[in-house]
């Protein structure tokens, strides 16, 4: 898991998925990685998940995990599938305890210094920052690593390329999330090409975060 999290520092961006026929699923890694991010973050929020994820794990070159986990049921199928990291949109001791069963990344919601708390008694030391831009963005991950100097944090939800540095020049924020570079439409339009220009750019802008 300490890998995991490295990777993830790496990449500074994970791209939230959302896909609705597995059969783009390899079209779609394939951008991920001439766009030069292989990570995929492939939400439960469409009945083709489990297998998108199996499609996308199977080809070992793009570093993949399941998203708007809920249930310990969905997170038996999303590590069955080959899932290497689970996302939960809150905190659930019953979801956190079923990754770790399994030995695999837990990155729950948590937004609140009772939640972010929660999760530290739990093991943890990474939380998902969700949803980031209604919850006070940038100035609120600041105030919160007063209190938590050691937490790791993945903000999610209303980033994009207008703020993306804002969050990125935050030492405790290990990576982004978002699905600005990876819309619906246009992965169920198989418009792969075009999504390969938008990772790129996120690519680039994340690249310039880091120096500046």
């Amino acid at each position: 898991m300490t890998d995991l999290m490295a990777a993830l520092s790496l990449h500074r961006i994970v791209p939230v998925v959302v896909i609705d026929d597995a059969g783009c699923a390899t079209g779609l890694a394939e951008a991920l990685i001439t766009g030069g991010l292989p990570v995929a973050e492939v939400t439960f929020r469409t009945p083709a998940a489990a297998e998108a994820i199996r499609i996308i794990a199977e080809r070992g070159d793009v570093i993949v995990g399941a998203g708007t986990v809920l249930t310990p049921q969905q997170v038996d199928v999303a590590v069955s599938a080959g899932a290497s990291f689970i996302v939960s949109p809150g905190f659930s001791r019953a979801v956190v305890d079923r990754c770790a069963h399994h030995g695999v990344l837990a990155l729950p919601g948590a937004v609140t210094a009772t939640e972010i708390q929660a999760a530290l008694e739990a093991g943890l030391d990474a939380v998902k920052f969700f949803p980031a831009a209604t919850s006070g963005g940038p100035e609120a991950i600041r105030a919160l690593t007063g209190p938590f100097p050691d937490l790791r944090i993945v903000p999610t939800g209303g980033i994009g390329l207008s703020n993306l540095r804002d969050y990125l020049s935050i030492d405790a924020v290990v990576a982004v999330g978002g699905s600005w570079m990876v819309p619906r439409e246009l992965i169920a339009q198989g418009a792969f090409t075009e999504i390969a220009r938008l990772v790129w750019e996120a690519v680039e802008l994340a690249a310039l975060a880091r120096v500046t």
